[in-house]
């Protein structure tokens, strides 16, 4: 069976047929899913999610792109959903880990190296967050998929040019909303 073929019967409602398109997409959907998390047993999840967003949605598809594609933009989705979802886990600064007395003590009025990067990390999942929606797609896709713009300006259905541009504006405005935050930082360490 055809991946064509496959995708018909699936839209018919055929089981077969949509084990068939399982088979052929997992390890690509599990794959996208890692990248994205960084975690395997978050990206397994999704990529369940991922499948289960196909086989209710499988017969929206027009067959106006190839089909990885439109599946890749559905599980980039539900990942960039459950992201948005997600929240930080609440820590205490006050506790030790597990009560252990034996943890060697913080100096307290040192900058933590590993609180300073997370802070960054949500800084800048802010600032992507905060992109317009053109800007944060195509930057998303580029510089954390991996995606090449010829790649790109086919899923988003634009111009090569227009996803070059649209990367560029991106990291513009990210370079200025994260200096800006810097600067703020710098501020509040003066005073």
């Amino acid at each position: 069976m055809t991946e064509a073929e496959a995708i018909e019967r699936a839209q018919k409602g055929d089981g077969d047929a949509f084990e068939a398109l399982y088979s052929l997409h997992k390890r690509r959907v599990y794959s996208l899913c890692l990248r994205m998390t960084g975690n395997p047993t978050d990206a397994e999840d999704l990529a369940q999610e991922a499948f289960l967003q196909l086989f209710r949605k499988i017969s929206t598809f027009r067959g106006e792109s190839a089909f990885s594609t439109w599946l890749h933009r559905m599980t980039v989705n539900v990942v960039l959903m459950q992201l948005r979802k997600k929240s930080l886990p609440v820590v205490s600064l006050d506790e030790s880990p597990d009560g252990d007395e034996e943890a060697p003590k913080r100096d307290l009025g040192a900058d933590d190296l590993n609180l300073s990067g997370a802070m960054d990390r949500v800084e800048l999942n802010r600032a992507v967050e905060n992109l317009p929606p053109g800007y944060r797609s195509v930057f998303v896709l580029h510089d954390v998929e991996g995606f090449e713009h010829n790649e790109i300006a086919s899923m988003v259905g634009c111009s090569i040019g227009n996803s070059k541009s649209q990367l560029h504006k991106a990291r513009m405005k990210l370079r200025e909303v994260l200096k800006q935050h810097r600067a703020g930082k710098a501020e509040k360490k003066q005073a």
